[in-house]
């Protein structure tokens, strides 16, 4: 499915993916708002950010630029931003195909390896 939004990517690309109708980005408060109307007060924004940013270093090989580039931060140096000409777009793609699959499996594919590591650790 990314593979096919590639083609509505504007030439000069802002970076993002995900878009509302009349092609303009996401607003900053999108996924707040889907977790108020799902009554989910539990989760946060942040946590999702961070259990993703979390899984890329544990369980991936990605780079830092590319795990950082996937959650979209503002680029808040004016240097690395002057000299940043790319967009990772291909990498960022084959990343956010693992996180769903990883998304997909079922809770205790995720959780039974996760316990037999923290065994190990303390055993």
């Amino acid at each position: 499915m990314l593979h096919a939004m590639e083609a509505t990517r504007p030439n000069e690309g802002d970076g993002y993916i995900f878009r509302r109708c009349g092609g303009k980005p996401l607003l900053s408060m999108a996924m707040l708002m889907l977790l108020r109307r799902m009554k989910r007060d539990d989760l946060t924004v942040h946590g999702f950010r961070s259990a993703f940013r979390d899984w890329c270093e544990e369980a991936t090989s990605t780079p830092h630029a590319v795990a950082e580039a996937a959650l979209a931060p503002p680029i808040g140096d004016k240097v690395e931003a002057a000299y940043r000409r790319g967009d990772l777009f291909q990498k960022r793609v084959k990343l956010m195909a693992e996180w769903a699959a990883f998304c997909a499996k079922a809770p205790a594919e995720i959780v039974a390896p996760m316990l037999s590591r923290l065994a190990a650790a303390s055993g």
